[in-house]
């Protein structure tokens, strides 16, 4: 990552606007169709988690806005992008885990089964450093939600996903998620395209 001007971006209002406020995160809140991607997930068995964070990268990586975020009182742009996870780790617990994005699915879905498999059996978290915008996820799969919003404590200001189970209504399976971003990263109106841009990778996922 390196540091930039922001007065020399399209954030540089945003930045001047949002960066002191005491809270700047916005959440918006979207029901998904996740039919075709339950049905990849099943046929080419996949884990349906993996999948998700998959087209989260797929959709973030078309989001130039993605590639920015505030650091402490700084603009700092990024060439990566990765996907951190929770993971229930063998002592009972929970930790995180960090998966760079890769366009190509096996080659991510090797990171994420080798890298969560990692934290599941040191019960430590596995961070990839400065060099990635990461996206937080959390989904709690066990449980049907109609929305979270995640704590802010001025520390992280990293943009966030979470979701719960999937809903089946007759042969449509439907998934409601919430997602955080910082306000000087990005607009309402870049987050609601990620999310439409999420959709159309969901409808269109390949393998």
């Amino acid at each position: 990552m390196k540091e930039i001007d922001a007065k020399k971006t399209k954030r540089g209002q945003a930045f001047e606007l949002w960066m002191n406020t005491p809270m700047p995160m916005v959440t918006l809140f979207k029901t998904l169709d996740v039919t075709q991607l339950v049905k990849l997930s099943r046929g080419h068995g996949y884990k349906f988690n993996m999948m998700m964070c998959w087209c989260i990268g797929k959709a973030a990586s078309q989001t130039k806005e993605f590639y920015l975020l505030p650091v402490g009182d700084k603009l700092m742009q990024y060439d990566n992008i990765a996907i951190n996870t929770v993971v229930s780790t063998k002592d009972g617990e929970i930790n995180t885990c960090d998966v760079p994005f890769s366009e190509d699915i096996q080659r991510f879905n090797q990171d994420y089964l080798k890298l969560t498999q990692q934290v599941c059996d040191t019960c430590e978290p596995y961070n990839l450093g400065d060099d990635y915008m990461v996206i937080g996820t959390s989904a709690l799969v066990q449980y049907n939600i109609d929305g979270a919003v995640n704590i802010y404590s001025g520390l992280y200001n990293n943009p966030f996903i979470i979701w719960s189970r999937y809903k089946r209504k007759f042969a449509k399976m439907t998934l409601s998620l919430s997602f955080q971003f910082h306000h000087t990263q990005m607009d309402g109106v870049h987050a609601a395209r990620f999310l439409e841009c999420l959709q159309k990778e969901m409808v269109i996922a390949y393998l």
